[in-house]
């Protein structure tokens, strides 16, 4: 299978509600709405086919070849056959077309946008398709939002506060959306977050403005770029191991409720969610970010969505997709 490789790369959010007023719209943000940011918010508490046995092959063949040979007119043993020639080496498949066909009966099965990006981090093989459009985060922004104060802290050579623990991991674990207001206004809002992100290499991402953080614009492939900052090796990324490991941490210990998304696609050890109904359509953005383990491989997934009928709905897309992503990286589709 032909590899594409993704670049190591310096790069690292969902699930109170709550609603608010955008651009004339009714919005939530991963169940939770994008909220303008409060200048105060009290903190909150942390939530068989068997192998053959070494030389039986071997001795099989020697047997089998001296069978089979006859005796020349020297009494010496007629020379060995030729062996066949390999089989002849298949075409190579690309990530992308494999991607797109396992894919294929999702994207017929539903009328909603849908963008995908997958990395296999044992062999950093990777696969996108529609990873050029753009969507709305929702609450998947509140990984960013974590890997912007922490890129900070480093910056200033200091730990967080643990008012600043306590915000992350309510943003983090229960989605909480106070909490995100609060960090939102610690990193400088829509500047701080363009900042990191131009920091780590993330180029369609663009903050969402006047505090409504749920509303920041990005692609499948930024996020996978995030989240390599976060799970990749550390001394590739921008972030320090202490601040991977915090984040790890929070995201691979998310609220129950909210195990859904790319989770289904194998061992979870990493998750962020976020969904959006906008009440001008009655149509739902869900998206789902993360990694998982499946045989042994670990793989970075990042599905987003726009246009379901019905929350339930674009989770199960979202959920059907991921599992395609896999199997179509690990040469199953």
């Amino acid at each position: 299978m032909a590899r594409h490789r993704i670049a190591p790369n310096p790069v690292t959010a969902l699930l109170v509600t709550g609603w608010v007023a955008a651009g004339g719209l009714l919005l939530t943000t991963g169940g939770d709405a994008p909220v303008p940011a409060r200048a105060a918010v009290a903190p909150v508490p942390p939530g068989s086919g068997a192998a053959p046995l070494p030389g039986l092959r071997a001795v099989g063949a020697v047997r089998a070849g001296e069978a089979g040979r006859g005796s020349g007119a020297d009494g010496k043993p007629s020379p060995k056959p030729d062996k066949p020639s390999a089989e002849p080496d298949k075409p190579a498949v690309d990530p992308d077309e494999a991607l797109a066909t396992s894919l294929e009966p999702v994207v017929k099965s539903t009328s909603a946008s849908l963008s995908v990006a997958v990395l296999d981090t044992e062999d950093g093989d990777t696969a996108s398709y529609g990873s050029g459009k753009t969507y709305d985060t929702a609450s998947i922004v509140k990984v960013d939002i974590l890997v912007a104060l922490l890129l900070q802290a480093q910056d200033q050579d200091r730990h967080l506060t643990a008012e600043e623990k306590d915000y992350a991991t309510s943003m983090i674990r229960l989605s909480d959306n106070a909490s995100a207001d609060a960090l939102w206004i610690a990193i400088g809002g829509s500047s701080g977050l363009d900042e990191a992100n131009r920091r780590l290499g993330l180029k369609a991402t663009t903050a969402g403005v006047n505090g409504h953080w749920g509303l920041t614009q990005t692609t499948a492939a930024d996020q996978l770029v995030l989240l390599s900052a976060v799970f990749g090796d550390d001394s590739e990324s921008d972030l320090s191991e202490a601040s991977q490991t915090f984040i790890r941490g929070l995201m691979g210990t998310v609220s129950t409720d909210q195990d859904w998304g790319v989770s289904a696609a194998g061992t979870l050890t990493g998750l962020k969610n976020g969904w959006l109904p906008r009440t001008a359509t009655g149509l739902w953005d869900i998206n789902s970010i993360g990694r998982v383990t499946v045989d042994g491989h670990g793989y970075l997934l990042t599905v987003l969505s726009r246009g379901s009928a019905s929350k339930e709905a674009g989770v199960a897309m979202v959920e059907r997709a991921s599992k395609a992503a896999v199997r179509a990286l690990s040469g199953q589709a």
